[in-house]
């Protein structure tokens, strides 16, 4: 899955589920995605929760390969801030 395509699914699931929070991933050299009420952009504004996190280890997440406590034990992914926004994460990749 391309940076491209992540970006894609999170719209989508976006829109129809909505976020009331605004969430920021992190993905080093291939860029920003930012979730807030107002959509999903690439821009590096400020967060309530930002995850780092690889390409490759947010489409493992996607697909529900990588467990998200998992990730964070054993430092895949790194968060910062409010945690409960993340929380909030799965119900959007539902949608």
């Amino acid at each position: 899955m391309t940076f491209d395509d992540i970006v894609y699914l999170m719209r989508k699931g976006a829109e129809k589920v909505g976020f009331s929070d605004r969430l920021k991933f992190d993905c080093g050299a291939d860029g920003m995605i930012h979730l807030s009420p107002d959509g999903v952009t690439l821009a590096d504004e400020p967060a309530d929760c930002t995850i780092r996190i690889s390409t490759e280890n947010l489409t493992k997440l996607i697909k529900g390969e990588l467990n998200p406590m998992t990730g964070v034990m054993m430092g895949k992914l790194k968060v910062s801030g409010n945690p409960a926004v993340a929380m909030k994460l799965a119900a959007l990749l539902k949608g």
